[in-house]
């Protein structure tokens, strides 16, 4: 029996660029909840967004943010994911070094940018609409990072190989998006958030189905029961998926229409 279902957003639940979700999604959470079963945003975006973007129903979900650096349920925080101040430090250094990159830092309530790029601050403050604290530099920010994340309108390919060169014998860099390359915190990441949050609730994995389509999903993907890769998915992903999908929307009417008999 399906008991919560976690999905990732952009690429997943959000197509083609899109920054706002389908109306039809906040009806299927509250069809959901009617038939006991619970909905999770597994996201790499920060958690301020994630309820902005969930707003009709964002008190009856739980947030998985920050690519599971922070685990949200009725407000209450169940885990974080810190990522050690040096080598934080280290990675902006190295971010800054390389070209066409720019740099967030996320705290737990505001991302934290010392970019001057007029066009990255417009995409962070107007596009994906994130809570955000411009600095002249990141010695300014006091509280721990959650995550650091590197965007590169040109595309992800050249640089996540670049960094993961540097970095992969420390900390795990994987693409979160078209261009998004993602630092995440030691022993952190959507599948840990998920199982603290299972635990929590007393379900058990097999009585979960998750949705995603980039290497930040792989573990969520792997541990629910059920997941599903989505058809636009990075190159690879469906191998850690039991199906794949065109549209979570559709799935999620299935599982209405089998819960609802």
């Amino acid at each position: 029996m399906i008991k919560l279902i976690a999905s990732d957003l952009d690429g997943t639940l959000l197509q083609n660029g899109a920054q706002e979700l389908d109306p039809i999604i906040f009806d299927q959470i509250r069809t959901l909840k009617e038939n006991g079963i619970h909905f999770a945003a597994a996201s790499g975006r920060q958690y301020p967004n994630l309820r902005r973007l969930f707003a009709p129903v964002q008190d009856d979900i739980s947030y998985i943010a920050e690519n599971g650096s922070l685990c949200v349920h009725d407000g209450k925080v169940l885990s974080r994911g810190l990522i050690p101040r040096d080598l934080g430090n280290r990675i902006v250094d190295a971010i800054h070094q390389c070209s066409g990159c720019e740099c967030i830092i996320s705290g737990e309530k505001v991302c934290y940018s010392d970019s001057v790029n007029e066009e990255f601050r417009y995409h962070m403050l107007h596009v994906m609409k994130n809570d955000m604290k411009f600095v002249d530099s990141i010695d300014e920010i006091q509280e721990p990072y959650l995550k650091i994340a590197v965007c590169n309108f040109n595309g992800t390919k050249d640089c996540l190989a670049y960094f993961q060169k540097l970095f992969s014998s420390e900390i795990k860099v994987v693409t979160s998006g078209n261009i998004w390359v993602d630092f995440i915190a030691p022993d952190a990441n959507k599948g840990t958030a998920l199982h603290t949050l299972l635990d929590y609730l007393h379900i058990l994995p097999e009585e979960c189905v998750a949705f995603g389509d980039q290497y930040n999903d792989v573990e969520m993907l792997q541990l629910a029961g059920i997941s599903y890769a989505m058809s636009s998915a990075a190159p690879g992903i469906s191998f850690y998926s039991t199906y794949v999908t065109d549209s979570v929307s559709d799935v999620l009417d299935d599982i209405i229409s089998s819960t609802s008999i």
